[in-house]
């Protein structure tokens, strides 16, 4: 017997949420569980929309089952706390990222690496253990297990701050695990989107020379004036990127789209690193090379742990890092979807969900 959303849970909800491939997101009744002794409810005050958000709900992995609910950038108050809570207690300022649940006794999480757990549980679209399916941010309301509640800094604000439980750990995480956050390190930062420009800002916070690699000119007094990089590549321009080679000991490459990562390879300096951070549809080319002839890496990373992800926002609070942000409206989402995929926004969406979500 299939039960409607509806119907699931105990407690009413309501959020936007895509029925087919179209992507396009209306308003959705559904519901959530009941708060149980390890859970947190929060009041979502705000949401990010990140670019695996417009993946889902247009399905492009092949792999989305509808109705996809998205939004894995929550921040918000909490409301009511389970009985054996012990991190938060009501009215504190909260955030909800990428994760929902892991298993809690494999090797990664016994290790801080719940994001790496077999059966993690992704905030959207998965399955929960209760075999149910998890709704996200797009939404009034949120319970989730207290592990995977992070604590909010005082001093940072929900709208500018939420896009960090995404943007921010997929970048800081990397910068920490490759060695790439010491001042005496050159990273170049591949795309100057909603990840790239929080890649400069952390990467300046560790003192490094920032080095942004784009196929958009336009882009450079933005980068170095507005975000504080050293210096600006077009990679397009074969003079500029022959001119760079052997310059860099890291590259975090934000892209999504098809690529070619030869030319990037060729920047970089004996033993560096290359990260790919974007979620590419088409496998990459990776020639061998100049992988064998200076000892190269090519490795990637995925989010973080929760963990680090405190310890993320803990240090973006002592930094003044926050995401760029345009504020928008709950009933805006299906044009801010459609700008996303031109990528004209500088550089993340965030709903203000509890100033115009409204219940039909």
């Amino acid at each position: 017997m299939v039960v409607s959303p509806e119907e699931e849970h105990p407690v009413k909800a309501f959020g936007w949420a895509a029925r087919d491939q179209s992507g396009i997101l209306s308003p959705f009744p559904f519901s959530r569980r009941a708060t149980g002794e390890k859970d947190v409810r929060l009041k979502i005050l705000y949401c990010g929309v990140c670019h695996s958000d417009l993946h889902s709900v247009k399905n492009d992995t092949g792999k989305v089952t509808y109705p996809v609910l998205p939004g894995h950038e929550i921040a918000g108050i909490v409301t009511e706390i389970g009985s054996n809570v012990t991190k938060v207690k009501v009215g504190d300022k909260v955030g909800v990222g990428c994760m929902a649940g892991s298993c809690r006794n494999c090797p990664s999480c016994e290790n801080d690496l719940e994001n790496y757990c077999p059966k993690m549980v992704l905030t959207y679209r998965s399955k929960y253990f209760d075999g149910t399916t998890t709704y996200g941010g797009y939404s009034d309301f949120m319970v989730c297990d207290e592990h995977f509640v992070v604590q909010w800094p005082e001093n940072m604000p929900l709208d500018a701050g939420c896009p960090l439980l995404c943007a921010g750990i997929t970048t800081y995480s990397p910068l920490k695990y490759y060695g790439l956050d010491k001042p005496t390190t050159h990273l170049g930062v591949v795309g100057l989107g909603g990840l790239g420009h929080v890649a400069v800002k952390f990467a300046k916070a560790f003192g490094s020379k920032v080095t942004v690699i784009s196929t958009a000119p336009h882009k450079k007094e933005e980068a170095i004036k507005g975000l504080g990089a050293d210096s600006f590549l077009v990679s397009t321009d074969q003079d500029q990127m022959m001119a760079a080679a052997s310059t860099l000991d890291g590259i975090l490459d934000t892209v999504s789209a098809p690529h070619s990562i030869q030319s990037l390879l060729n920047l970089l300096k004996p033993h560096g690193k290359l990260v790919i951070l974007g979620v590419i549809a088409k496998p990459l080319e990776l020639p061998a090379f100049p992988l064998l002839s200076g000892r190269k890496m090519v490795g990637g990373s995925g989010i973080g742990g929760m963990k680090e992800t405190q310890e993320m926002m803990d240090f973006a609070a002592e930094h003044n890092i926050t995401a760029d942000v345009e504020v928008i409206p709950m009933d805006y989402i299906n044009e801010a979807m459609e700008r996303l995929g031109k990528a004209d926004v500088k550089y993340r969406f965030v709903i203000d969900i509890a100033g115009t979500l409204k219940a039909e």
